[in-house]
């Protein structure tokens, strides 16, 4: 499939826009995303029967990241990763964004690292009476 071929349709519905994109691995999730409102079209909560246009903005939550991309070409097929990213384009801020959110996260959890074991029953009973006292 080319990029002309992409452009050619007319409407395509948000789901399946989502699914060729690639940013879920079948439209039954991006369905579910989308009535679930981790997705916002031109900044509001939408059904996923939406029809998407070019110049379109598309908010997508996905975990603890939060991406703002503008749709760029429609297509309705899924393809490759590299044809499914000349689909949108992703604005700087939103990759600002995403790359300071990621940065705050391996910092708290270097300042906070995982025990290796669970407490056992005396650490947990010093913890719920620590919790308490507060």
């Amino acid at each position: 499939m080319t990029t002309t071929k992409a452009t050619q349709n007319t409407a395509t519905r948000l789901d399946k826009w989502l699914w060729a994109a690639r940013f879920y691995r079948t439209r039954a999730i991006a369905k579910q995303m989308i009535d679930g409102g981790k997705i916002f079209y031109n900044g509001q909560r939408t059904k996923s029967g939406k029809a998407v246009a070019i110049g379109d903005i598309i908010k997508i939550r996905q975990g603890f990241e939060e991406k703002e991309v503008t749709v760029i070409a429609l297509a309705d097929k899924r393809s490759d990763a590299t044809f499914a990213q000349t689909l949108y384009s992703e604005s700087k801020q939103s990759i600002e964004s995403r790359e300071k959110n990621a940065l705050a996260r391996k910092q708290g959890i270097l300042l906070s690292p995982a025990s290796d074991t669970k407490p056992d029953k005396k650490q947990r009973r010093k913890l719920r009476e620590f919790k308490e006292r507060i």
